[in-house]
This record gives structure tokens, sequence and C-alpha cells, in this order.
């Protein structure tokens, strides 16, 4: 017994979409499956879902042979492959390691530092221009909380002329070459810094080891600073730095003496004695960092 018209009904197939499914009828007849006829369908559909898995996996092949190429061409660095065995493939010590150390470097010493009182130590290594107001600049000097007014500057070549007691002996004995004088002054008292010149520091500390007490800088006056020092006692210091040697002398331009009990005019000749002390250190360490830049 048949169902629709038009010829033989077409095997019902569920692999395939246009294959229409067979009626099941609960009665007994013509309408019974045919069980050899789906066996043997369904060992063709087997079939052919294996020649897939097969094909798939040769076309696997492929890509995977593909993708062994193209990583051998990026490793030899070149555009084309290489037709030769893996074996020719660099040894793994020649292909770089990221783990690979890192180039060492011998330590370098940094050369010492230049040292100030060599460029003040000696005429040939002393070149700055030098004059009273490039060793002594400006108007005033703040020493602390104290203001100094600066006076009268002079620049002497006969040292002794400038000096007075025992102190022109010495500078001429130890070739004293210049002396630079400088005044300043604070109310009433008044300090005098007399600077001397020599080639070497042997000779600079030469005159200030033979300096005495009687060995005094001449006290400067002039613009407007009243004379001092030139009768009455005062107070004076010597000392010296590298190729100077400095001197000052300390008293009131009132003509009074300098006791111990005159702490201004004390604190004044300290003031002005540090004072050229940091002013000829000052000039050795520009120099010194002169030469290290060029």
């Amino acid at each position: 017994m048949s169902f629709g018209q038009g010829g033989p009904q077409s095997q019902w197939d569920p692999w395939k979409p246009q294959s229409q499914q067979q009626p099941w009828n609960s009665g007994d007849g013509d309408n019974t499956p045919d069980w050899a006829a789906l066996a043997e369908a369904s060992e063709a559909r087997a079939k052919r879902r294996r020649l897939l898995f097969i094909g798939g996996g040769a076309l696997a092949t492929v890509a995977i042979a593909s993708a062994v190429a193209v990583a051998v061409v990026s490793a030899n660095g070149s555009g084309q492959a290489s037709d030769g065995p893996s074996s020719q493939l660099p040894a793994t010590a020649d292909i770089p390691s990221a783990t690979a150390t890192e180039p060492s470097f011998a330590p370098t010493s940094a050369p010492p530092p230049l040292d100030p009182k060599d460029f003040v130590s000696s005429a040939k290594k002393d070149k700055a221009p030098l004059s009273p107001d490039l060793l002594f600049p400006g108007t005033q000097l703040t020493m602390g909380d104290t203001v100094y007014k600066k006076g009268p500057t002079a620049d002497t070549r006969t040292c002794g002329s400038a000096a007075q007691g025992t102190l022109p002996k010495v500078l001429d004995a130890n070739d004293c070459t210049r002396l630079l004088r400088v005044t300043y002054t604070k109310g009433d008292t008044a300090v005098t810094v007399g600077v001397a010149v020599f080639d070497t520091e042997a000779q600079a500390a030469e005159a200030k080891k033979q300096a005495d007490k009687k060995s005094i800088v001449r006290s400067l006056s002039g613009g407007g600073v009243k004379s001092f020092c030139t009768g009455a006692v005062c107070r004076s210091t010597t000392n010296s730095y590298g190729r100077y040697a400095y001197f000052t002398v300390a008293g009131f331009t009132n003509g009074e003496n300098v006791t111990e009990k005159s702490t201004a005019v004390f604190r004044a000749g300290d003031d002005l004695a540090e004072f050229a002390f940091r002013q000829i250190r000052r000039r050795g360490e520009a120099q010194a960092s002169a030469a290290a830049e060029g």
C-alpha cells in the first residue's frame, strides 16, 4: 500500500534534508520497514564520514607543514625557505638567548679633584687678574650681623713703603712683589687689611714666620676716613695662605688707644682677617674650577 501520488516514494534518509520521513503504521502488511535497506544506508553514511575525516586530517597536515616552513624562514632571517634538511638549522648555541650574560665594563675611577690652594701657591699657576677691588669687591662687607663700610684702596709695588716697624725688612727679605691694601670702617672703628704678594708659598710662609709684634702694615686713610693708628696703640694680626701673607691693623679714628676692653676693635680685626682668607681661597677655587672645565 502506498501513500501520495507520482511514483514510488524515495527512501527517507535522516542525513539528507530532501528526503521524506516514511510514516509509521501500527498495522501489519506492506508498510513494514525494510531493515536491510536501512542498514545499507547507515553503512554508506559512515563511509562518507570516514572520508571527510581523512581529508580534513590531510589538510591539517599541510597547514602544519606550512607553518613549520614559515618558522624556519623567519629563523634564518631570509625571505626564502631553505631547501636543506632540518639538520642544517643553526645549533642551539648559535641562537641568541634571553638569559645571556649582559656585557660587563671595567670599573673606571674619576680623577682627583683639583686643589684650589695649588692655584694660589705659585705665580706660575696663579694667573687670574688681581687688584684691590677684585680681591675686595663692592662698597661694604657684611660679616654675621655687622656691616662694614668700604673705604680707600691702594696697590703698592714697593712693599716696604706701605709697611712700618719691622715689616718692611721682612717683606723685602722675601721678595714681596705687591702690597694691596683696603680700609673698612664701622662707627669710629677702622681696619686696614694688607695683602702681600710673593712668587711662592714658601716665601709667604717665611714672611709670616719672620714677622713679630712690631711688624705692622701701614694704615690707609682718605676718602672720608680719618687718619688712625699713626701714634696711638692699635691691634695687628699676621697670617698667610698660598703665596699670600695678609696683615691687619685696627684702631680708633678718634685717636684713642686700643685696650683689652676694646672688643669692637678686636672683632673688626678678626672679621677682616677672615674675609681676606676667604677671598684668597675663592680666588683659588675659581681658577681650579676653570681648569677642571677646560
